[in-house]
């Protein structure tokens, strides 16, 4: 059986312990990054049952004395890559999969470093020392293990899993601190009595399938086993563009979707041109107030790059969602996702023949002159900041919502 040498370390309540740390006097109270909505709580905010994604008034209610304060999104970046850093000082094998959390295999490195809890322990000290921020540490024989541990280990502590130990560590645990058993899984794992990892172990795949779909049932039962063949990833291949906006419960209605979709396609389409990336299949995602969500998709001939290109077929995408689920009135979610990748793609020029998309084709006159307007705003952007020129109806779309800075933070780089 290998050795327990693949780490999970992760900050605890980054974004709120930066805030503290920043801010000697909101160390020990219950803070909450964000205003209209909830970016993330501290621990103390987290004990009154705050947490992010909630809106701010249902925070108050919760916790009278909760801080709001706004984020510094810079710090955030600088102090993350900082903690990842020292991560790397001791191996090259480093898979960051956020902005505060990584995982780092240092199989080879005891000569050098000490054993894997060696390590993780001075990894730990240094963070705390030279950047003055709490993080946990999962050490396990796989990558889900580890992260399951790191949970354990909240806050600000270390957990090792012995390999001759593992199932009775994990069989006890609750569903929830499974990777990829959010919400929606862990509610119907719950109504088949299902609510330690244990119980789902002792179930057949087929009955986890029937469940939970095919795939998902069958990586989840995988799991339970601690069957994880996945190794460190350091560099990965964009595979997809994506961004999503939590609502809170909105009517759905075109005067909520548009400007939401069009934020989105914003935010995603200015990723793509910075790295020359054009897609061909367009996804969108609407969840319903009872969690419940339905995806529909879209692959076209002529990839894309341009906001309002990518806006429009999204908005389509929602009203044949909104045409299919006539009875579902409100909705807490929208994401949309660019698939199919294709780095500065041959472009053929295209003559105008009134189609119905032309616009939306890049390589007609409108299609053309979309990107030209779009290139010229990504200039503006980059010299004065993102917040500088804007689509009118994003600009004067001012709903609750998460911050271009904060939401840039999670997106995976392409």
């Amino acid at each position: 059986m290998a050795d327990a040498t693949i780490l999970h370390a992760d900050l605890d309540a980054f974004y709120a312990s930066v805030e503290q740390l920043l801010n000697p006097e909101l160390r020990g109270k219950p803070i909450a990054v964000g205003g209209g909505v909830v970016l993330a709580a501290s621990y103390e905010a987290k004990a009154f049952g705050v947490h992010g994604g909630m809106s701010g008034w249902a925070a108050k209610e919760l916790c009278p004395d909760l801080i709001f304060t706004g984020g510094h999104f810079e710090e955030y970046q600088r102090l993350g890559d900082a903690a990842i850093a020292i991560l790397g000082d001791y191996t090259p094998l480093i898979e960051r999969i956020s902005i505060d959390e990584a995982f780092a295999d240092v199989a080879g490195c005891e000569h050098l470093f000490g054993s894997p809890e060696t390590i993780a322990r001075t990894v730990r000290k240094r963070v705390r020392d030279e950047i003055g921020l709490p993080i946990s540490v999962g050490i396990a024989r796989t990558k889900h293990l580890a992260k399951v541990a790191s949970q354990v280990a909240k806050p600000d502590g270390l957990v090792v899993v012995d390999p001759a130990t593992e199932l009775d560590f994990l069989h006890p645990l609750p569903v929830s601190l499974m990777w990829g058993v959010g919400p929606v899984t862990e509610g119907k794992l719950e109504d088949e009595g299902i609510l330690t990892i244990g119980q789902l172990a002792e179930k057949r795949v087929d009955w986890v399938q029937r469940i939970l779909g095919n795939a998902a049932g069958e990586k989840l039962s995988a799991l339970s086993w601690n069957r994880d063949p996945r190794l460190i990833v350091t560099h990965q291949r964009a595979r997809s563009a994506g961004a999503q906006s939590a609502l809170g419960r909105k009517p759905f209605t075109a005067a909520i979707w548009r400007p939401t979709l069009n934020h989105l396609a914003d935010r995603i389409a200015s990723r793509l041109r910075a790295k020359s990336w054009f897609g061909y299949t367009i996804t969108v995602r609407v969840r319903f107030r009872d969690m419940s969500a339905v995806t529909r998709s879209m692959s076209i001939e002529s990839p894309v790059a341009a906001t309002a290109s990518l806006a429009e077929i999204a908005e389509d995408l929602v009203r044949v969602v909104r045409a299919d689920h006539p009875d579902q009135q409100t909705i807490t979610l929208l994401a949309i996702s660019v698939a199919h990748l294709i780095r500065d793609p041959l472009i053929q020029l295209e003559l105008p023949l009134g189609l119905e998309d032309e616009a939306r084709r890049t390589g007609s006159r409108q299609g053309r002159a979309r990107l030209v307007a779009d290139g010229a705003m990504d200039k503006v952007r980059t010299r004065f900041g993102r917040e500088a020129i804007a689509y009118g109806e994003v600009a004067l779309d001012r709903q609750e919502r998460v911050p271009d800075a904060f939401r840039g933070l999670a997106e995976k780089p392409l």
